[in-house]
């Protein structure tokens, strides 16, 4: 055969001499295009550029603006990085590097340990590997030769990881003097790697397992050009500043004690902010038709055995032992949610059945993962569990849905949407999963939703529907999820009554709006900055009288905003009333009002918003107006 003919995402078609690569078919398709390929997708499965295409393939060329591309390109620069430290640190050994959003790592067992401080010297070789841009060759070889390969080297992380994998051919990348187990793909040669930067190094057990060798992780990113390198590089800056656990404890919303490693403390301030999320999610859920229902935080193991918690989810469960028996903290609200379900007999008059609980749960998260309130031990679900008929499902998903969408455009969050498939570990048949997938598929599909299927993500009970929020930095939070359910009915032996007079097995949706509300709470926190809207804000307003003679009339202006339910202070202190407007920005209270002499006597305030700044002197009574109606609509801050 002397040609090929390719099919490539828009359906067209081309022809390529035999024998041809990605990259040529990139070069026929535009020098633009080759000049910025780092990768392609043959029939699904991303590889080389320099992998040889075949007659009939359907062929995507991958760039840096896809997610497939970026992982390609930063697991050649992991590559990169992990060739450097050996030049730099020769007998360091290494374990994995793989691509992570916005970035890589690679863990590596170094003596002495890797610092900061030699940043500069691995950054520096890692510039002459870029300038000498040789290609990354792809090399294949029988697993018994890459066990003594590495075992000449006294690599026993590789060699593990060997001895794990099926027998057969095992993949090797080279870069110059450097060779790596590895399945790829890569970058053509290292030359492609413009921009990158070394981020910081943290502990990290081999294989995720704290029973196992302790490692460091150095974290980095890269990118195709400096401009975008600037760009992240000064977002990390921001987002640093954000960090919720730095303004948590300047803001006094919660703390952690050594006490109680992944337990959260919330302060008087962070339970304000955290009820007025649950008065609002009690208002929505009332409006939506939700019973809201409590269950025990113990329970027998037999019931987990029963939903099948027991076998899939015990390692990350903790237990007691309750008048010779064995008990559970619940992980998850959903069995208590079935033993309510059963309590009494029911109807297809009275599905669906919308149960919605604020349970708090407990999760074992080994130390390494904790971070704030994102990864914590204990945390409070906005669960809820709708029962029922096969033929309601597509309208309570997508009444869940819109649920979801409206809360999160309160917050200014925008969202992506995945569909996540059965995994390894599951339950029930493959008919159920079959039925379930495509019941949650065709109701994204009918709002007319773009969606990306994660498969092998699902809950072991059930394929779910994720959100993932992205905050005013653009980063990414697994929030909201819908999780649709046949097994758990089955295991339960839940029933309904049908118009046919005779039993039925109804189905429920197990779903969460905020997700883990403590982790919601962090995500709003470096969303806002600590700057919560009016509504949320611990402290709405601070009075700062200009001297002491007008304390009196400062106090007689925060009874009546607190009168109206306006959490109002007032300072009152020996400091300056500069020093005193800088507080309370500092605090991020939304409204100063500033009162003296003239405002005295015409019974106003001077007002001064933390953003917008000085907004002229207002009548006492249309500022509270003002406020209630700010505070009523839930609105976010007008622009500057």
């Amino acid at each position: 055969m002397s040609s090929i003919h390719v099919t490539l995402p828009d359906g067209s078609r081309k022809e390529l001499p035999a024998g041809a690569d990605g990259m040529a078919l990139a070069e026929s398709l535009g020098r633009r295009l080759a000049k910025a390929a780092v990768g392609a997708k043959v029939n699904g499965e991303v590889v080389d550029l320099t992998r040889p295409l075949k007659d009939g393939d359907r062929v995507e060329i991958l760039t840096f603006d896809s997610e497939d591309g970026r992982d390609v390109f930063r697991h050649s620069a992991a590559h990169v990085m992990a060739s450097a430290i050996l030049r730099v640190r020769p007998g360091t050994r290494l374990a994995i590097g793989p691509p992570i959003e916005d970035g890589f790592y690679y863990d590596v067992d170094a003596d002495p340990p890797i610092t900061e401080e030699d940043f500069p010297a691995i950054e520096a070789e890692m510039a002459r590997i870029v300038k000498e841009d040789v290609p990354f060759e792809r090399v294949e070889v029988s697993k018994e030769q890459a066990l003594a390969d590495f075992r000449a080297r006294d690599d026993v992380f590789k060699m593990e990881m060997i001895a794990d994998l099926a027998d057969g051919t095992i993949t090797y990348y080279r870069n110059g003097d450097f060779t790596d187990l590895c399945r790829g793909p890569h970058l053509p040669s290292t030359g492609r790697i413009k921009a990158f930067k070394l981020l910081s190094v943290a502990g990290a057990y081999w294989r995720g397992d704290e029973k196992r060798p302790m490692l460091q992780r150095i974290y980095a990113t890269a990118f195709p050009q400096q401009k975008l390198l600037d760009e992240h590089l000064a977002l990390l800056a921001e987002a640093e500043k954000r960090d919720h656990r730095k303004l948590g404890k300047q803001l006094d919303l919660f703390s952690f004690h050594s006490v109680g490693p992944g337990f959260p403390f919330l302060h008087p301030k962070g339970m304000v902010v955290m009820n007025e999320l649950m008065t609002y999610w009690r208002e929505q859920h009332q409006r939506r038709g939700y019973g809201e229902v409590r269950t025990p935080i113990l329970l027998e193991r037999v019931l987990w055995e029963e939903s099948g918690h027991w076998d899939h989810y015990k390692e990350n469960m903790y237990f007691t032992r309750i008048d010779e028996r064995d008990f559970a903290v619940k992980p998850m609200n959903c069995p208590g949610g079935m033993l309510i379900y059963k309590t009494d007999r029911r109807s297809y008059r009275d599905l669906p059945l919308r149960l919605a609980e604020v349970g708090t749960v407990h999760r074992h998260e080994k130390s390494g993962v904790l971070h704030g309130l994102t990864r914590v031990r204990m945390f409070t679900q906005d669960d809820a569990h709708i029962f029922m008929t096969p033929e309601q499902i597509q309208d309570e998903v997508l009444g869940v849905i819109d649920f979801v969408d409206e809360v999160y455009s309160l917050f200014g969050l925008e969202y992506a949407v995945e569909l996540s498939t059965r995994p390894e570990k599951s339950i029930g048949s493959d008919e159920m999963w079959e039925k379930a997938t495509e019941s949650l598929r065709t109701s994204l599909e009918a709002r007319g939703m773009r969606f990306k299927v994660n498969e092998g993500d699902g809950a072991f009970y059930g394929p779910k529907i994720d959100f993932h929020v992205r905050d005013s930095l653009k980063r990414s939070w697994q929030c909201a999820t819908i999780q649709l359910d046949f097994a758990m009915p089955e295991k339960f032996d839940l029933e309904y009554i049908g118009p046919d007079g005779e039993a039925h097995r109804p189905v429920v949706i197990h779903r969460v709006v905020y997700g883990a509300i403590e982790r919601f709470l962090g995500i709003l926190i470096e969303h806002f900055a600590g700057a919560f809207p009016l509504w949320l804000a611990p402290v709405q307003a601070t009075v700062i009288p200009v001297a002491p003679a007008y304390e009196g009339y400062a106090r007689e202006v925060a009874e009546a905003l607190a009168e109206k339910g306006i959490r109002v202070e007032v300072d009152a202190g020996s400091e300056t009333m500069k020093y005193k407007i800088r507080h309370a920005q500092t605090q991020q209270v939304p409204y100063m009002l500033i009162v003296g002499e003239r405002e005295q006597g015409n019974r106003s305030v001077g007002v001064r918003h933390r953003r917008r700044g000085d907004e002229g002197s207002a009548p006492l009574d249309e500022l509270i107006a003002q406020l209630e109606a700010e505070i009523r609509s839930r609105a976010l801050d007008a622009p500057v």
